[in-house]
């Protein structure tokens, strides 16, 4: 195999492995949110044994978020790749940054939920008057709905203006992202589910990537 059959190769395959990676991460976060919505109550000054009898559906919603983390970080690689040359190192700090920060605040998020979780079901009783389960949740709140999401926002804003410079994903995905980028900057986390704007957009960004690889394969198997 020639040089430059392998180079051909290594370039239509890295879009397919970003595509995947994007995919998985976003039904992963998705899938987790959705349990945590729908099972931890929304009133936080509310017993705890309203939390423990969704036990089982927030460590499966937790047990998720670190796969979705390690799906995104590869996402964020492929996609600096799949730019290769036409990368501006600006943006691609920013990008970069705002991508590791915004792992880091759900996985922080996430362990404090799940050493409050476990608080819960060893000494529940003790958990509301100390104030350790409303802090838990404000902290959680903070970390994931406010901190995040900004990073999120950042991240989302950044990739749109590489998306557009580079022409790698269609210009309407690009004029998308940067809407979206600015309701969740504006937000102050109150909106219910507005953290799942972020994976819908690395979703449609991944799909679009995905069609673009398979048109590309089927050109270079036609030559």
């Amino acid at each position: 195999m020639s040089q430059d059959t392998e180079l051909i190769n290594r370039s239509l395959r890295t879009p397919r492995a970003a595509a995947v990676a994007g995919i998985l991460f976003s039904v992963l976060l998705i899938t987790s949110q959705l349990l945590i919505w729908l099972s931890i109550p929304a009133d936080p000054l509310g017993p705890a044994s309203a939390l423990l009898a969704h036990t089982r559906s927030i460590n499966l919603a937790l047990g998720l978020l670190p796969f979705s983390g390690i799906a995104f970080l590869w996402f964020i690689a492929v996609v600096r790749d799949r730019l290769g040359a036409l990368e501006d190192r600006f943006f691609a700090t920013v990008l970069l940054g705002s991508g590791l920060l915004y792992v880091a605040m759900v996985f922080s998020a996430t362990a404090i939920a799940g050493a409050l979780l476990t608080l819960l079901a060893i000494r529940p009783a003790d958990m509301l008057p100390a104030g350790i389960y409303v802090l838990g949740r404000a902290e959680i709140y903070r970390f994931h709905s406010l901190f995040a999401t900004k990073m999120a926002a950042v991240f989302m804003g950044c990739g749109s203006t590489i998306f557009l410079r580079t022409r790698v994903v269609p210009r309407w995905v690009a004029f998308t992202g940067y809407l979206l980028a600015a309701v969740l900057l504006v937000s102050l986390g109150e909106v219910p589910l507005i953290n799942m704007v972020f994976p819908v957009w690395v979703f449609l960004v991944s799909v679009c990537v995905l069609i673009e690889s398979k048109g590309s394969a089927a050109t270079a198997a036609a030559r």
